[in-house]
């Protein structure tokens, strides 16, 4: 009966609601929308708000807008930080994705970060159901991430599974179908980049904003040293003079930046690896770590790892689009759906 209702959807859909990025997957069609979680509101005299533009086209806007123009990005921390831009986001994807205004009332699997509270998932179950879903349902990140990842997630073994996204890191523990262990911290990508702005504020008088410290650490961050350093040309506002000035960084630089989140990162697995249970750890120490999500591009990042844990640690093929791939994977696959998935 739950496979037959179902399949009368012909507009089901998973979203990866990242910090960062929100990937949409229409059933049966693949990955429809990629495009980061930004919202660019235009506020009228009589303080109405009204979209001005979502995705990309936003993130373009962050920093630039002129005072009745507000680019924002409505999710923090993996979190809900503006429910009500959240919602407005979450219902201009799901028109997107299906190129009309009037559609059929889609049923939707939403995938959340593993530490969000009851009231945190309350808030995204109904701003999805605001914003035109008829049913919700709710997965963690650590499992879309595994199943994603290609990991197999209902054999009685043990797999870990480190997602490390733009707002949380997402540590699981995954055995017959579900999470033994798991451990969300707010310590990711987002840390990352205010560490970068931070450190060249404090090291060479420099402001700079988050789009660019994004770009340095895409470019030429490292979390090991690198047997040839990279560098770059960053332009800012001298933060003693006031004008605008250039300087040259290296990914040495960058590595002293961001050293400090990249061992909470570090102390977060091996926390989980002391609670992991004997005969979990002792296939995890066979099948080794898998690293997803965009903070698993870090250079290097699989290596200090693995030094730290004195475990394998392999980055999974196409690491930015696992939990998507796993989300989307568990609304094709009904068996997967019905074991992991939940409604609020």
């Amino acid at each position: 009966m739950f496979k037959k209702l179902l399949g009368a959807f012909s507009n089901d859909m998973a979203i990866d609601l990242g910090t960062a990025n929100t990937l949409v997957l229409i059933k049966g069609q693949g990955i429809s929308i990629n495009e980061p979680s930004v919202v660019a509101i235009q506020v009228d005299r009589n303080g109405q708000e009204r979209i001005l533009a979502v995705g990309q086209e936003a993130k373009d806007m962050v920093g630039k807008t002129p005072g009745n123009i507000k680019a924002i990005r409505p999710m923090r921390d993996g979190v809900i930080a503006d429910f009500k831009i959240t919602e407005m986001m979450i219902r201009y994807f799901i028109e997107k994705s299906h190129k009309r205004k009037k559609f059929f009332s889609p049923r939707i699997i939403i995938c959340v970060p593993y530490g969000l509270t009851q009231v945190e998932r309350k808030a995204v179950r109904e701003s999805a159901l605001n914003a035109g879903a008829r049913f919700v349902y709710l997965i963690e990140e650590p499992m879309a991430a595994a199943i994603g990842a290609g990991l197999p997630v209902k054999e009685p073994n043990g797999n870990l599974v480190v997602d490390i996204g733009g707002g949380t890191t997402e540590i699981g523990v995954i055995s017959l179908g579900g999470l033994v262990l798991s451990k969300s911290i707010r310590v990711a990508g987002d840390k990352l980049d205010a560490s970068i702005v931070e450190y060249i504020r404090r090291n060479f008088n420099l402001h700079i904003g988050e789009r660019i410290a994004e770009e340095i650490k895409i470019k030429i961050g490292t979390a090991v040293p690198l047997e040839e350093e990279l560098s770059m040309t960053v332009n800012g506002r001298d933060a003693i003079e006031g004008g605008l000035t250039s300087i040259i960084i290296t990914s040495e630089h960058i590595r002293e930046a961001m050293k400090d989140p990249i061992r909470e990162i570090g102390a977060a697995l091996k926390s989980v690896l002391e609670a992991t249970p004997p005969e979990l750890a002792g296939d995890i120490v066979e099948n080794g770590i898998v690293l997803t999500g965009g903070g698993a591009l870090i250079r290097g990042l699989d290596k200090y790892l693995s030094d730290l844990v004195k475990l394998p640690v392999y980055v999974a093929e196409d690491p930015l689009l696992a939990v998507a791939k796993g989300t989307g994977k568990a609304l094709d696959e009904i068996d997967i759906l019905q074991q992991i998935a939940y409604e609020d």
